[in-house]
């Protein structure tokens, strides 16, 4: 049974701030190793379960976040960008599961450090008219492959947004937002034990799961943050602009759909 994992940061338990999440500062080496230790409970709930593998694919900023010397040596690991898949980089339709680990709510949404993708450039991101989360997105591109999300990790925003789109997932809530830069938060042990906890029901129950699909043809509308990022995009001959802050693009397949988030996402820095 193969699992792949998609390791975020923000919805790790003990970190609120965007200082855990940007490199340079005693912050972020902290909450980098909270994030590779939720990463190995992940990874030893899979395993204890009757995984026999794990791919796990470091899908937050940099992509450069997990400690490899401190990683279960039993899964194998996905470092660096830019890459195909970006945040679901190497999954494919082999695999048995997807876990989001550590995951967060999505932008214009309640929770802690609360964004899609991009919280400098995107306001809300909506393929067929469905409010995106990552989780979303990167669900139903597992889902377009027949790979069901299994488990699902961070606040319990993040439940409220996500949960309801995988029937039968298995959710760790690890802290409970109060704010988006403030949690009530279980120790990192707890948190630990319990997406193992959570890890090892979802392997268990993984047969009564089904994909998370969105039907195509697929519409991607993007409201950004300001007008002229909204102008930067729009100077991709195929896109369209529906307002003042937002583009759209048509798309035939979730890859191409991430796709254009990803090329939107990577314009909008030469804006910053």
């Amino acid at each position: 049974m193969k699992i792949h994992i998609s390791m975020d940061i923000e919805g790790v338990a003990g970190v609120v701030l965007p200082a855990h999440g940007q490199p340079g500062n005693p912050e972020y080496e902290r909450a980098r190793r909270l994030m590779t230790n939720e990463a190995n409970a992940a990874i030893a709930g899979a395993f204890d379960a009757g995984a026999t593998e794990v791919l796990v694919n470091d899908s937050h900023g940099p992509m450069v976040n997990l400690l490899p010397e401190l990683l279960d040596p039993r899964a194998q690991l996905i470092l660096g960008k830019p890459k195909a898949g970006n945040m679901a980089a190497g999954l494919d339709g082999s695999f048995d599961g997807m876990f989001l680990v550590g995951h967060h709510s999505g932008a214009g949404q309640y929770g802690v450090l609360s964004h899609t993708i991009n919280g400098f450039a995107f306001h809300a991101i909506r393929v067929n008219g469905i409010d995106c989360a990552e989780a979303t997105l990167y669900g139903a591109y597992a889902g377009s492959m027949g790979v069901r999300v299994a488990l699902l990790t961070g606040d319990d925003q993040l439940m409220t947004q996500c949960a309801p789109l995988f029937p039968g997932v298995e959710q760790a809530v690890v802290k409970y937002a109060l704010g988006h830069r403030a949690a009530w938060s279980f120790s990192p042990q707890t948190a630990c034990q319990i997406i193992h906890d959570a890890a090892m029901r979802a392997i268990q129950n993984l047969a009564a799961m089904q994909p998370f699909t969105i039907a195509p043809p697929y519409r991607l509308e993007i409201d950004l943050t300001t007008v002229g990022i909204a102008d930067q995009a729009a100077i991709i001959p195929v896109a369209e602009r529906p307002g003042p802050r937002t583009v759209a693009f048509a798309a035939q397949t979730m890859d191409e759909v991430i796709g254009w988030v990803n090329t939107v996402s990577a314009l909008s820095t030469a804006l910053r």
